[in-house]
């Protein structure tokens, strides 16, 4: 059977020159880089080359860059070390209803701490209106905490002009870059960021390595306390090899961006149009063309997004009906119900994520098998055959039922 993937922002694939890169940190080079004996200073060269790796590929300075475990790990970080240095100053934080639980739910737990928290709706497309965020903005703002791209529709925001707006009211500003390093430029000066947070395996390295840009000057409060790495910013002995295969996967990003992302996007696209010219009463959630070039996310009417991947797991395809942090939940997606989808459209949301590895045969295969297997549900479905919209009472039921 053939095994295909196309759940790339879920995580990816260790590339095989980053996993060479890392080999020898788990064997002869062993060192911990904070020992100032001869195998500590072997290591330490190998994690400064990787922080001007990473920081070369956002457009700052290595200083800037702190190594972090995940992406997890840097938001909070971003925003509770925020919150924790500049309460004296205010109390507010302006985020989006769409972001990954990382941001969501660290927000939850600081408005238990006192903190007050606006989170900002999206339209039907997914996106946002500046001049509700611009009007959100109050004396009380410390931090706005919006995401590059979305991880279920790919979605961009209009990161440059969000930070443009923080520095006029002189509020910082944090993204979750996520899933958008690797894939398309991301230039932190350009567009006024003051704290990023990436993680290494949505881009070719290993989990359990990640980075976050903070702006010279930003003051932070730290997440972890212990010893003195990182200039105190992040306690904790280096993942060495991680932080090395972070950094070469940074560098072969920034060199294949540019034809990575017309090949991927034209992947994606013929995927998108095979799909709608085959399947009739479908949906394509998010903005029709201002997202990620890898991402897909479809709903089809009348059948359970958790029935399409089963089936297409039996065919080999690995593919999401969101975001991997939230699997095993039977609540709709979150951002499905900020962009007001229908909640029977919302349990059929399916994410298709392409990466470096995809193929036109891999796109024709999925294009081939999936005609059926959604025909088939459908003609399994109660509502397929009833063919008749729901009542507003039975829409009701449904969404108390999941």
């Amino acid at each position: 059977m053939k095994h295909i993937y196309m759940d790339n922002n879920a995580t990816t694939a260790v590339r095989p020159e980053v996993l060479e890169a890392m080999l020898p940190f788990y064997r002869e080079q062993f060192g911990n880089p904070s020992s100032v004996h001869w195998a500590g200073r072997a290591v330490s060269g190998a994690v400064e080359k990787a922080r001007e790796q990473v920081a070369t590929l956002i457009n700052c300075a290595p200083a800037e860059i702190v190594f972090v475990s995940c992406g997890s790990e840097g938001d909070n970080m971003a925003i509770k070390g925020t919150a924790e240095a500049l309460r004296e100053k205010g109390n507010h934080i302006i985020t989006t209803s769409v972001e990954h639980p990382a941001v969501l739910n660290t927000c939850e737990y600081l408005e238990k701490q006192g903190f007050r928290v606006t989170y900002l709706p999206v339209d039907k497309d997914g996106m946002l209106d500046l001049k509700e965020l611009e009007a959100a903005i109050t004396a009380e703002t410390i931090l706005i905490s919006v995401m590059w791209a979305n991880n279920e529709t790919g979605n961009l925001y209009p990161i440059e002009e969000i930070g443009a707006i923080a520095r006029k009211y002189k509020v910082r500003f944090h993204t979750d870059a996520v899933q958008t390093v690797g894939k398309i430029p991301v230039d932190v000066q350009k567009a006024n960021v003051d704290l990023l947070v990436l993680s290494g395996h949505k881009l070719g390295a290993p989990k359990g390595v990640g980075a976050i840009y903070i702006r010279r000057g930003t003051r932070m409060n730290a997440l972890i306390h212990g010893g003195h790495q990182e200039r105190n910013r992040r306690a904790g002995t280096y993942n060495v090899a991680g932080i090395v295969g972070l950094g070469l996967a940074c560098e072969l990003a920034g060199a294949e961006m540019a034809e990575s992302a017309v090949r991927i996007a034209g992947l994606r696209d013929r995927l998108q149009e095979g799909i709608m010219s085959a399947i009739p009463e479908i949906k394509l959630n998010g903005h029709p063309t201002r997202r990620l070039p890898n991402t897909l996310n479809i709903s089809f009417a009348y059948i359970e997004g958790e029935s399409l991947l089963l089936n297409f797991d039996m065919k080999g395809i690995a593919a999401s009906s969101g975001s991997a942090c939230t699997s095993g939940s039977l609540e709709p997606s979150h951002v499905m119900g900020a962009m007001c989808v229908d909640v029977v459209l919302a349990h059929s949301s399916t994410r298709f994520s392409l990466g470096r590895d995809n193929t036109e045969e891999e796109v024709d295969y999925v294009l081939e098998i999936l005609p059926p297997i959604v025909q088939r549900l459908r003609e399994m479905s109660p509502l397929y055959n009833r063919k008749e919209p729901l009542s507003c009472e039975e829409c009701q039921v449904i969404r108390k039922v999941h």
